[in-house]
């Protein structure tokens, strides 16, 4: 079940704080490969970038999932 999570009396939905961590994440990421030259194997960047933007929004959300169980 996806939950609220309250900040100072503001409730935001959960999926919305895993989204930011994961975008926070894919940032982080995108300039390693960029910096290392890893985009030059990629066929289509923004499908690539869309892609591994899902994987660590699932990854986070297992993540928040087992270590904070209702």
């Amino acid at each position: 079940m996806i939950r609220e999570l309250g900040l100072a009396g503001i409730y935001f939905p959960a999926l919305l704080i895993w989204a930011l961590a994961a975008m926070v994440l894919n940032l982080i990421l995108r300039r390693l490969l960029r910096a290392i030259g890893f985009y030059r194997l990629v066929w289509h960047r923004a499908l690539f970038d869309f892609a591994l933007f899902v994987i660590l929004l699932g990854g986070v959300r297992a993540l928040a999932i087992y270590w904070m169980p209702s």
